[in-house]
């Protein structure tokens, strides 16, 4: 039996925010960021929030894989931006959609925490565990950014992805997921800090700080190490995969990786120019986009990547 995804949804906030717009608050341009990033615009929440996002997504992901919540019993998200210490972005998605027989957590890997819900997924279903899982990747990143920080802030973006994955003849032909703690504070932002009677800290609020080159280097090198270990574990070569669908940190990243597995950047499709990066989030938007432009077909193999805080990296191999 192989985990295979059998739906997709995802969900945008309403307001896009043009790097045009972005300009007028701070010292950027639409050239400086487009050409250095791929990035023209992003999503930024007004009113929905990290688990209204998931449900929306989750929905979506439910009406395209023809299953109802009742059907649901394992419930994964990936986020680092949860609206809650507890409950979890999971537990809250599980009542408001009403997976009543759903078990329900979530997974902070960052960038790679979609990936680390697929993989997870997989081992529960492959015991017998569980039958159906909702998986998903949600951020609301506006909240912990910086936005005087024009290195940074400029970067990301807020919304939802989501996939229902259950047992079958096809899906998930290999995996492989890491990481490197050691690197953790390239790319950083810290919670609150201890306050109790015997310590006092203020309560300043901590943002977003990113080493760009060190996670360029980390992206650049770890990436297609990655991809080519799934594609060996599957007996599989560059030339087999059809699509590789790669985590939307920034454009230099992802051309970088096609030239060193010598593949036409045409077999990378993106949604970096309209998304920004949406961490936990951009695998899943990016994998729904293509399954609702027609453009995977069954038995079309696919390679899923996911790298970034942590720091973590994740890839599959897929048959659709």
């Amino acid at each position: 039996m192989r985990t295979r995804i059998i739906g997709t949804g995802s969900y945008l906030p309403e307001t896009v925010v043009t790097n045009d717009d972005l300009s007028k608050i701070m010292d950027t341009s639409d050239e400086w960021i487009s050409s250095r990033t791929g990035i023209r615009e992003r999503r930024l929440v007004k009113e929905e929030t990290t688990a209204s996002m998931s449900v929306a997504a989750a929905e979506r992901a439910m009406e395209n894989a023809g299953v109802s919540p009742q059907e649901i019993d394992l419930i994964i998200v990936g986020t680092i931006t949860g609206d809650c210490v507890t409950p979890s972005t999971a537990c809250e998605v599980q009542a408001q959609i009403g997976a009543e027989n759903a078990v329900a957590f979530d997974i902070n890997a960052a960038c790679s925490g979609f990936m680390f819900a697929l993989h997870t997924a997989d081992a529960y279903l492959q015991t017998g565990i569980y039958k159906t899982a909702l998986i998903l990747g949600a951020e609301t990143l506006s909240k912990i950014m910086d936005w005087n920080d024009r290195s940074t802030c400029v970067l990301f973006g807020d919304g939802a992805g989501a996939a229902v994955v259950r047992g079958d003849t096809a899906g998930l032909l290999a995996y492989d997921q890491g990481s490197d703690g050691a690197k953790g504070k390239v790319l950083l932002c810290e919670n609150r800090k201890n306050n109790n009677p015997l310590v006092e800290n203020p309560a300043d609020l901590s943002y977003t700080h990113m080493d760009g080159q060190e996670v360029y280097k980390f992206a650049v090198t770890t990436v297609p190490a990655s991809i080519q270990k799934v594609l060996d574990q599957a007996g599989l070569s560059v030339e087999d995969i059809d699509y590789f669908a790669l985590h939307q940190a920034n454009i230099r990243i992802i051309q970088s990786v096609a030239k060193r597995l010598k593949v036409s950047e045409d077999k990378f499709p993106t949604s970096l120019d309209h998304c920004g990066n949406i961490s936990a989030a951009s695998v899943p938007i990016l994998l729904d986009e293509m399954n609702r432009k027609g453009m995977l077909k069954p038995g079309m193999k696919i390679v899923l990547s996911g790298f970034g805080g942590g720091l973590t990296w994740g890839s599959a191999v897929i048959e659709w």
